[in-house]
């Protein structure tokens, strides 16, 4: 069920505390239109932990109901509150989503072992099957290969995500779960979803595929077939994506600026960044729009 190209939608603002729903709709619908394998909403992409919990709930609502069972949905529950990830669950189980996906809870330092029975609880409370969600860069806290191999064996817990960026981490986990079944691991930095797939990676939760989701589908199928001269080719430009529009402005969050900007400039759906992040500037917009226009996908996704 959970495998391919999982795109972690972003969530159009009108304001800080205000969904730009057309533009969610237009987002979706263009996303699917790619052929995406699911939807994940509320992660990083998606600025889940920086929405109200109003707008997190009305994201999953409103998804849900929306896609209506085409693709699975897998809604972000990631908090600094146990209680308020389970009530997140337990709502994405009433609209009907398939999944919740939760990082490590991200202000107090745990240990490894303090991880552990954060997670067995959550997957003994949930509702819904809970993926494992690595991303140290926000969370400061690292998922050890041995944790998720560990995690695995709970029957809750189906499967994991690694942000981390590190391929060497990402291919110790495969290798500690080689005689695991139906456990998918998914990648999150798009720039090596063709080397982790090749690694036995299932797929990628990719940002850029909200953007060019047909680019990400190809990728994966290329690997699937073997076509290693078309993975090289889609892998440039999965690589110009990347260094054209993720690299414009000076802030910590340019990468996901960067794919607000360019959606809005495609006509998709408000570029709005909850705080405390910002819109880049109109000069900046001027460096997006021109390399939206150096970006042929045509000549690659043909």
């Amino acid at each position: 069920m959970f495998k391919g190209i999982i795109p972690p939608v972003i969530t159009p603002l009108q304001s800080q505390n205000k969904l730009d729903t057309e533009g969610l709709i237009r987002l979706l619908e263009h996303i699917l239109s790619g052929g995406v394998n699911g939807l994940f909403i509320l992660g990083t992409s998606g600025e889940g932990p920086s929405l109200s919990y109003d707008l997190r709930y009305e994201v999953i609502k409103r998804v849900c109901s929306h896609v209506d069972g085409r693709v699975p949905v897998l809604a972000g529950i990631t908090d600094t509150s146990f209680t308020e990830s389970l009530e997140l669950a337990k709502y994405a189980a009433v609209c009907g989503s398939d999944a919740v996906v939760a990082a490590p809870p991200y202000y107090f330092t745990v240990n490894q072992q303090e991880l552990i029975r954060y997670y067995l609880a959550l997957a003994d409370q949930s509702p819904l099957p809970l993926f494992l969600y690595n991303m140290p860069p926000h969370t400061k806290i690292n998922i050890t290969p041995e944790t998720v191999e560990l995690l695995s064996d709970h029957p809750n817990i189906i499967g994991f995500k690694d942000s981390s960026g590190d391929v060497i981490y990402f291919q110790k986990v495969l290798s500690l779960l080689k005689n695991r079944q139906n456990f998918p691991v998914f990648v999150g930095p798009e720039e090596i979803l063709m080397q982790t797939m090749m690694s036995g990676g299932d797929g990628g939760v990719n940002g850029g595929a909200n953007l060019f989701p047909k680019l990400y589908v190809a990728m994966y199928d290329a690997v699937i077939d073997n076509d290693f001269n078309r993975m090289h080719k889609l892998q440039e430009k999965i690589l110009e994506v990347s260094s054209k529009l993720y690299t414009i402005g000076n802030s910590p969050m340019k990468y996901l600026q960067g794919v607000k900007c360019a959606l809005s400039l495609m006509g998709i759906c408000s570029d709005v960044m909850a705080f405390p992040y910002q819109s880049l500037s109109s000069e900046e917009k001027k460096q997006v729009q021109k390399a939206l226009q150096e970006l042929n996908m045509d000549e690659v996704l043909v």
